[in-house]
């Protein structure tokens, strides 16, 4: 008793069958990034003279999480500053703010993201201490 969905699946001969649908190999590790492109780059690119399987699967697993780090931290930045696009500037202040990926990014300089805001503390007037008598401190009320 078995159906018509049956037979056709247990078909005998060697090889893929055209029926089915080709799968990629993003889809297969569950990741956005393409996996086949990499590939193709990796082997263009003429690092090694092979490139084994998974490691166009592992770099574009690598490339896609910190894409999405990124992109996270800017969304981030954008939304503090009350805007719905992600700008170079979200983008710089979500690197620069970030420890381990400011050290990452080191050496880069985004176009049109800026500087952080920054005032150095010797430029910052004094504040005056309230229960310390101290003379050297006073503040410019004169």
């Amino acid at each position: 008793m078995s159906s018509k969905g049956d037979t056709d699946s247990k078909k005998g001969g060697r090889g893929k069958s055209k029926a089915t649908k080709s799968v990629s190999r993003s889809s297969k590790a569950g990741l956005q990034f393409p996996v086949g492109r990499i590939a193709r780059f990796l082997k263009a690119g003429k690092y090694a003279e092979r490139v084994g399987a998974g490691a166009p699967v592992y770099l574009s697993a690598v490339l896609e999480y910190l894409a999405a780090e990124v992109l996270e931290l800017a969304g981030n930045a954008a939304r503090d500053n009350k805007k719905s696009r992600i700008v170079p500037r979200h983008i710089q202040l979500a690197v620069r703010n970030d420890e381990e990926l400011s050290k990452l990014l080191g050496s880069v300089t985004i176009a049109n993201g800026g500087v952080l805001p920054n005032i150095h503390q010797t430029l910052l007037p004094h504040k005056v201490g309230k229960d310390k008598g101290d003379i050297g401190s006073a503040s410019q009320e004169f």
